[in-house]
């Protein structure tokens, strides 16, 4: 259990913090962007769920969900297989990733076929889910680079859930901009 009575500890005024195994590394470690930049996309998810919550409460669950889970993904990349007992750290699961594979799957079923590419816009849900996608894939470029450094650990299933994370928030998107049918489409070279 988490318990948080003071939020202040001064332990990072010397531009550090601490990883979940208590090794201190700098602020901009790039396990800590990693694990901070899907911080940022589950704010933006939690903007989109402004507008989710009582137009589309289905949606609006599985969001919630999704953002649980990204704190689950947070706690797995801020804690390195760094002891002999690794079963003590939360992972990512590939449960995970295939209940969002299954959501995925369920939201493009009710979506017409896209004929071109699909341009951020249209409803204040679809917007912010955009928005979380591009943050998510940030998130995901820098995993990835986080997992190309020998001695860097990052979990198969990790990498899988924010992998399919962007697939999922941009049918998403297209879901919350009335099945699609108010996606902004991209005219190629419409301004030349």
């Amino acid at each position: 259990m988490v318990i948080l009575n003071k939020i202040y500890t001064r332990t990072g005024d010397d531009g550090t913090t601490a990883l979940g195994s208590g090794r201190r590394v700098a602020k901009y470690d790039l396990r800590v962007e990693s694990y901070g930049t899907l911080d940022e996309t589950n704010a933006v998810i939690g903007l989109a769920r402004i507008h989710t919550g009582t137009d589309d409460p289905e949606l609006d669950a599985v969001l919630a969900r999704i953002q649980n889970d990204l704190f689950d993904l947070g706690a797995d990349l801020c804690f390195p297989d760094e002891t002999k007992d690794g079963s003590a750290r939360l992972q990512v699961t590939d449960a995970q990733v295939e209940w969002l594979e299954g959501k995925i799957d369920t939201l493009n079923r009710a979506l017409d076929p896209l004929r071109s590419f699909v341009l951020p816009g249209g409803t204040p849900a679809a917007s912010f889910l955009h928005l979380a996608r591009t943050v998510s894939r940030r998130a995901e470029r820098l995993i990835v680079a986080l997992r190309s450094r020998p001695d860097e650990p990052v979990g198969d299933a990790a990498l899988r859930y924010i992998n399919r994370l962007s697939d999922f928030l941009f049918v998403a998107a297209r879901y919350a901009n009335g099945k699609g049918k108010s996606d902004v489409m991209w005219v190629p070279g419409k301004n030349r």
